[in-house]
C-alpha cells in the first residue's frame, strides 16, 4: 500500500516518520513542508493508494482526480474539510478519532481566558514599549463561562475549569442536558449565554449551521466587558464584526487561534491591542501531535490488514 502524508506537523515529527516507516517502509512524508491544495495537492497523491492528510480540502472534484485512492487517515480531529458522503460514494474509507486533542485545546483556551481576564497581553506588549501599566484585570475565579458546542475538548475544558469556582454556561446542538445535570453544568440557549457570560469558548465544529454564527447581532448581545475566544474554526466568527466590535467597544477583547483564511491576511485584525492570536496551534502540544499521528497511522495499519485478510479469504 503506497502511503503519503500531506500534513506538514505529523512530516516534521520523527518520532511519527518512524513510527510510520516502520509499517510502510515506502511511505512518503511532507519533508519540503509545502501546503497543499488542488492541483499540488492532486500531483502530490497520484499514485498514493492512502493518505495522511490535515486540513486541505478534499472535495469530490479532489476525489475524481485521484482514482487510486482507497483510504484517507484524519490527521486531527475536524472533519470539516473532508466531504464524507463524497468519500462513501467512491468507496474511499475515512478513518478518524475524536478527542485525541481536547486537551492540548483545551488548556489554550483557559490559557487565553487567563491571559484576557488578568490583562497579561496588553500589558505585557505595552511594558515592551515602555509603558507601565498596573492594571491587573480581573479573576476568572467565581466568574460567568460560556461554552459553545459540549463535545470532546467543551466537557474537557469543564472540568479543567472546576478549580475556579466558576459558572458554566453551556450550548449544544445535540441534547446535553443530561451530562451537564451530572457536571454542574447549566443549559441555556445561544442568547442567554451571550448576555449572561464573562468569556465565552467557541468548541463546535464548522458547519452551515455554525458558519458566521457570532456575527455583529449576537457579538452585541454580549457584555462591554467579556471575552470571546475561537479555537475550534475561523469560519464560525464573522472576523469583519469581530474587528468592529473589539474596535468600537463592543466586547473588550478577543483570542483566536483560527481564521476564516489560513494564514490570516486581515493585518488590521490582527494589530487590535485587545486581539490575541496564534496560528492555529491549539491542538498542536507535541503531546498532541504524536496522538493525533499516532492515530493515523493505527486507521491505515487497520485498513491495510483488513484488506489484506479479506484477499486471502477471496
Amino acid at each position: 500500500m503506497k502511503v503519503k502524508v500531506s500534513t506538514i506537523a505529523f512530516s516534521k515529527n520523527q518520532y511519527l516518520v518512524g513510527s510510520l516507516l516502520r509499517e510502510f517502509p515506502d511511505a512518503v512524508v511532507n519533508t519540503a513542508g509545502v501546503r497543499m491544495n488542488d492541483d499540488a495537492f492532486v500531483d502530490y497523491f497520484s499514485e498514493a493508494d492512502a493518505a495522511i492528510i490535515g486540513l486541505e480540502l478534499i472535495t469530490p472534484a479532489i476525489l475524481d482526480r485521484l482514482p487510486n485512492l482507497r483510504m484517507l487517515a484524519k490527521y486531527g480531529v475536524g472533519l470539516d474539510n473532508v466531504d464524507l458522503e463524497a468519500c462513501r460514494q467512491r468507496g474511499v474509507t475515512v478513518g478518524w478519532t475524536g478527542g485525541v486533542n481536547k486537551r492540548s485545546v483545551a488548556e489554550m483556551a483557559l490559557g487565553f481566558m487567563l491571559a484576557l481576564s488578568r490583562n497579561l497581553y496588553v500589558t505585557s506588549n505595552q511594558l515592551k514599549s515602555g509603558t507601565w501599566n498596573k492594571n491587573g484585570g480581573t479573576q476568572l475565579s467565581g466568574k460567568t463561562v460560556g461554552i459553545i458546542g459540549l463535545g470532546y475538548i467543551g466537557k474537557e475544558l469543564a472540568g479543567l475549569l472546576r478549580p475556579f469556582g466558576c459558572t458554566i454556561l453551556v450550548n449544544d446542538i445535540l441534547d446535553v442536558s443530561a451530562y451537564a445535570e451530572a457536571h454542574g453544568l447549566e443549559c441555556v440557549s445561544r442568547e442567554d449565554l451571550a448576555e449572561r457570560a464573562d468569556v465565552i469558548s467557541i468548541h463546535t465544529p464548522l458547519t452551515k449551521e455554525t458558519t458566521n454564527l457570532f456575527d455583529a447581532a449576537l457579538l452585541r448581545r454580549m457584555k462591554p466587558t467579556a471575552f470571546l475566544i475561537n479555537t475550534a474554526r475561523g469560519g464560525i466568527v464573522n472576523e469583519g464584526d469581530l474587528k468592529r466590535a473589539l474596535q468600537e467597544g463592543v466586547i473588550a477583547g478577543a483570542a483566536l487561534d483560527v481564521y476564516h483564511t489560513e494564514p490570516p491576511v486581515d493585518q488590521e485584525l490582527l494589530n487590535l491591542p485587545n486581539l490575541i492570536c496564534t496560528p492555529h496551534t491549539g491542538g498542536n502540544s507535541y503531546e498532541a501531535v504524536v496522538a493525533m499521528g499516532v492515530s493515523a497511522i493505527e486507521h491505515l495499519v487497520a485498513y491495510r490488514d483488513k484488506t489484506n485478510n479479506r484477499k486471502e479469504h477471496e
